[in-house]
């Protein structure tokens, strides 16, 4: 993960401003540690809540619509996956010093890395063990988690950029035909799938994201992709293209309740392909700390990293209890960070506090839960296509000169495409393969990996090639 340089206002340090009165006071303690005034501190708390809203309600609604959840079950899992992010952010930004929480203004919540795999394990279950195979994989992934993070960093030499790169480029592609689907209206078997009235509102929602975009400033070109999906199914209402019937039914406040979707169930073939989309999700989280304490001009060491990858594993690890997904860093919030210069974790605390309330009031997932699919496609063109555009930047800073590089990057991009080409390619294999094979992110990551010790840490090129893939971390 590139690290955004630091402009004329950061050098001068987030105290330097003349017109705050505690400056004297605020120039003794480090800017991550600041606690601000009210006035500052609520504003940025909830640019961060922006930032990352679309982004943590995203994982639970392509689920839940890949497992036919009703409303009721599709606005539990919203509130699940708000009301674990917030605690995740809220162990990462206070934690426990010298256990657990990198105590850094850093965001963790579900992360749409762990989609795909987790719908080609609802693939290969029946309707009712796709959620129950899917929380068993994620709760050994976070075991995983806690059992490696002490060592991670040994091992983060074979994922350098040049594998990161391709694993979130296949994330943002392999997930692309959930919002075209969206966009067509959503349900395949309906009679007016892909009608011109659902193009025609995903489009209009793309086109007021692009405007707000292009015209738009400071926070409200921010929350450019809420505000398209408001406006969107704003404009649904007068076609009767939006549904307000999860509001009636949905409980005003409610904590989720426990296995609500079944007991876990362990299947051997799910586990390790969640398992090597832990260690991805690792590697972001570890490059996402490194980043944001160079920002915060705080040192980010092992013992750092490994408090926040422990928050990782143990987030991980609890979420399925209550309906919540693999967690990790939100790499758009430490951007969020760099953009607003306001480097105390308390803000993002204060974030984290407010998912926590979000999530135990069902009514607000209710509210997303009834977003026309149509709208949803327009502004998921937006979300998973930047995802791709992430791994793109990546890559283009993993040293693509190198023709082993590049020779590395285009078979590992073809393994991870053949599921999303050719869907039914691997229909011949053993059911275990399906699973890890099927999901293009697994079998792009395996690929990835496996070049990357045969061309840099094998043989008489060993520590040259390593050092020439790591060069870029």
């Amino acid at each position: 993960m590139a690290v955004p340089a630091k402009g004329p206002a950061e050098a001068e340090g987030p105290c330097s401003d003349s017109s705050d009165p505690a400056g004297s006071t605020s120039r003794q303690v480090h800017p991550v540690d600041e606690k601000l005034h009210a006035s500052r501190l609520v504003p940025a708390a909830l640019q961060h809540i922006a930032a990352m809203y679309a982004g943590v309600v995203t994982p639970p609604l392509i689920i839940g619509q890949a497992v036919r959840l009703d409303t009721a079950g599709q606005t539990r899992l919203i509130a699940a996956s708000l009301l674990i992010a917030g605690v995740a952010t809220l162990l990462q930004t206070l934690g426990v010093k010298g256990f657990v929480g990198n105590r850094l203004p850093f965001v963790n919540a579900a992360s749409s890395a762990g989609i795909a795999p987790m719908l080609a394990i609802a693939e290969t279950n029946a309707r009712g063990d796709q959620l129950p195979a899917i929380y068993g994989a994620v709760m050994v992934a976070g075991v995983f988690c806690l059992a490696i993070g002490p060592f991670f960093g040994r091992l983060l030499r074979f994922f350098p950029p040049l594998v990161t790169g391709v694993v979130i480029t296949l994330i943002g592609v392999t997930l692309m035909p959930v919002p075209v689907g969206w966009a067509q209206g959503g349900d395949k078997t309906s009679t007016d799938y892909g009608d011109m009235r659902f193009l025609a509102l995903a489009g209009f929602t793309l086109v007021v994201i692009l405007l707000m975009q292009r015209f738009g400033r400071g926070f409200v070109k921010q929350v450019a992709l809420l505000f398209g999906l408001l406006i969107g199914t704003l404009a649904a209402i007068p076609f009767g293209m939006a549904d307000f019937s999860s509001l009636r039914s949905a409980p005003v406040a409610a904590l989720p309740t426990p296995f609500a979707f079944g007991a876990p169930e362990f299947q051997p073939a799910a586990i390790i392909s969640l398992c090597l989309v832990m260690l991805v999700l690792m590697t972001e989280s570890s490059a996402g700390m490194l980043a944001i304490g160079e920002i915060c001009e705080r040192d980010c060491d092992g013992r750092t990293i490994t408090r926040g990858l422990r928050t990782d594993g143990i987030a991980t690890f609890l979420g399925p209890v209550f309906g919540g997904f693999p967690t990790s860093a939100f790499a758009q919030n430490v951007g969020v960070v760099s953009l607003t210069k306001v480097r105390s974790r308390y803000v993002v605390a204060v974030a984290g506090a407010t998912l926590i309330v979000l999530g135990a009031f069902p009514v607000l997932g209710a509210v997303v839960s009834m977003v026309p699919m149509p709208v949803l496609g327009g502004a998921g063109i937006v979300l998973f296509g930047s995802i791709a555009v992430s791994g793109i930047r990546t890559l283009s800073e993993a040293g693509l000169d190198d023709s082993s590089n590049i020779i590395l990057v285009a078979v590992s991009l073809g393994a991870g495409i053949i599921p999303l080409a050719a869907p039914t390619f691997y229909a011949d294999f053993p059911a275990w393969a399906q699973t890890v094979l099927g999901s293009g992110i697994s079998a792009g990551a395996l690929v990835a990996v496996s070049l990357n010790l045969f061309f840099h840490h094998l043989g008489t090129r060993g520590s040259a090639g390593a050092a020439a893939a790591l060069k870029s971390s």
